[in-house]
């Protein structure tokens, strides 16, 4: 069901963020906590977005190996120091790709986004939703995967304009209409502030010196993890963060 984490707040190197935790991205690679039945291990790809100092668009880099086994990034993460980052590792749905642009975050200008979770009954329940999306934007889809099409329905709306809280919330009403019993833990963050969603998995945040880390599982064995309830979204930005239930207004597709 693949895990992801965002992070903001004083420069630190996606080594301490991402591969030094005790839970971090790489032990939840090989030993996750809590997948909810979808797989055993996370080991069809990972994939990191940084913000470099003074820019406003991200870096990436995405592969199709497990995190463990790519010597290359835990070099990379060692000698890059960042204030905003998300990454992911990945568990593909069966009949899907493992294929390296089939990993998160999928990015464009300014934004990061991720999905951990599965879009039940595909391709053909998303079919009606993605058949309103301009079709060079099917035609450019990272990866013919349930998280590829999450993503250029989330952007469409980005690029509309519309509130990133209320695209999320809509987003996952949406789907949830079409596809009943979906998992649609999202991640989205413009390098300032990080939007998630909790729909039918797990989703951790915690506010410490000055920072805010938004996680599928807490990275460590702090007390001062918060577990947002289900149906519920977090807008975090650094040291502080809100949850706001995925109901009324915001949830309108």
């Amino acid at each position: 069901m693949c895990r992801h984490l965002a992070y903001l707040g004083p420069p630190r190197t996606l080594a301490e963020i991402l591969l030094e935790p005790e839970h971090g991205l790489l032990r939840q690679s090989y030993a996750p906590a809590d997948m909810r039945g979808g797989g055993t291990i996370n080991a069809d790809g990972f994939g990191a977005g940084w913000y470099p100092a003074g820019s406003a668009a991200p870096a990436r880099v995405r592969s199709a190996r497990p995190l463990w086994g790519d010597t290359s990034f835990a070099a990379l993460a060692g000698a890059t120091s960042t204030g905003a980052a998300l990454a992911a590792i990945r568990s593909a749905t069966v009949g899907m790709p493992v294929v390296e642009t089939a990993a998160a975050p999928f990015t464009d200008g300014r934004w990061l986004f991720s999905h951990n979770g599965v879009v039940r009954d595909w391709p053909g329940s998303l079919a009606g939703a993605a058949a309103r999306l301009p079709v060079t934007d099917l035609m450019t889809l990272d990866a013919p995967t349930d998280s590829a099409v999450l993503w250029a329905l989330v952007r469409a709306r980005l690029r509309a304009g519309d509130d990133p809280a209320d695209v999320l919330a809509g987003t996952c009403a949406a789907v949830d209409r079409d596809a009943p019993g979906s998992r649609l833990n999202l991640l989205l963050t413009d390098g300032a502030t990080i939007w998630a969603t909790a729909w039918r998995h797990a989703l951790a945040v915690r506010g410490h010196d000055g920072a805010t880390t938004v996680a599928s599982e807490p990275t460590h064995e702090f007390p001062d993890w918060t577990q947002v309830p289900d149906r519920h979204l977090v807008v975090a930005r650094p040291g502080h963060h809100d949850l706001y239930p995925l109901t009324g207004p915001r949830a309108r597709g």
